[in-house]
């Protein structure tokens, strides 16, 4: 056969397959839907259950895939121009007033000078040890019943200074059978000696049956060894007439609140004064224990008991006047302290 011949015979064979294709696809019915062009007219119920991360793919056309137009469905975003803020009424009060302008007075003081604070105005400042304080103490008010006699006892004392310096009042004493029977009081002038001892320097004068008597006194008082307060004081009175007094008591704290408290005294005198019932030696010696309960610091009743006893030439004279030598006592009554 000629090539040329053969040539020519198939352009023509596929110009007839053309016209057969474009015949067919006339004559057969369209079965897609269109595309939608937005979003709201997609039926979204056939999404239901689809994962999130899926892509929605919109139905296909016959021969090409429908193009989205995801800008068309939001819209144009708006062109800011500027926030164009207003100010507030209430913003007119922030304003700063202006500055003062002009010179200084000439009275006025520069702003780095300070003349600080004048200490000519101020009062002394006192340290703790400066300052002076004073103390009531009335460390026995009670009754007291024996054998041979009842009657009341008053035991207190009184101080007013500083550390370095007090002045101090004594008072100790009975009353029974309607009199004063016996009263001791002191003025004496304190002064420290070491940490725990000070010295008393000072007037004694006696009160009760009998003459009075004045002595002068010396002394020292302070807190012994575990804790017991004692007091010795030695005294020169008229007409060669000594004498030396020891106390010392100790308290005991049962709790906080009970205390048990033992007390001893003791008197002796350089020689003998029968007119007030005394002898030369060791006059005498009492021996107490009291129990008091602390309501508080300041106020605290008591119960307790007393044994007197007389010695040598006070106890042969006391014989005389028909009075016991050695005599127990109960005593009650209170301690008190401002």
């Amino acid at each position: 056969m000629d090539m040329s011949s053969m040539h020519q015979a198939t352009p023509a064979k596929e110009n007839d397959a053309a016209k057969k294709a474009k015949s067919a696809e006339k004559t057969q019915p369209s079965t897609s839907k269109q595309a939608p062009t937005s979003m709201s007219d997609t039926d979204m119920s056939s999404t239901h259950g689809m994962g999130h991360s899926m892509p929605m793919v919109p139905p296909q056309t016959t021969g090409q895939l429908q193009r989205l137009d995801i800008g068309a469905q939001i819209g144009e975003r708006p062109v800011v121009r500027g926030l164009g803020l207003q100010p507030m009424a209430g913003d007119a009060m922030h304003d700063m007033p202006p500055m003062q302008g002009g010179r200084a007075p000439p009275d006025a003081r520069s702003a780095d000078y300070s003349d600080g604070v004048g200490y000519g105005s101020m009062t002394g400042m006192d340290m703790a040890d400066d300052k002076p304080l004073g103390m009531l103490l009335i460390d026995r008010l009670e009754y007291f019943s024996g054998r041979n006699s009842n009657g009341a006892a008053l035991d207190a004392q009184a101080w007013y200074g500083n550390d370095e310096s007090k002045l101090w009042l004594k008072a100790e004493g009975e009353h029974s059978e309607g009199r004063l029977q016996d009263l001791r009081s002191e003025v004496l002038w304190d002064r420290p000696v070491t940490t725990y001892w000070d010295t008393q320097l000072g007037v004694r004068h006696d009160f009760g049956a009998g003459p009075d008597r004045t002595w002068a006194a010396f002394g020292v008082q302070g807190l012994a060894p575990y804790w017991f307060d004692v007091e010795i004081t030695a005294y020169v009175g008229q007409s060669d007439r000594t004498a030396l007094r020891f106390a010392a008591e100790y308290g005991l704290l049962l709790t906080q609140r009970w205390i048990l408290q033992p007390r001893f005294e003791a008197n002796l005198y350089g020689r003998d004064d029968p007119q007030r019932d005394i002898g030369a030696g060791l006059s005498d010696a009492v021996l107490g224990l009291r129990l008091r309960y602390e309501i508080t610091r300041q106020f605290a009743p008591y119960v307790g008991v007393d044994f007197t006893r007389r010695f040598g030439k006070t106890a042969e004279l006391m014989r005389a006047a028909g009075e016991p030598v050695f005599e127990p006592q109960l005593v009650a009554g209170v301690r008190i302290w401002f």
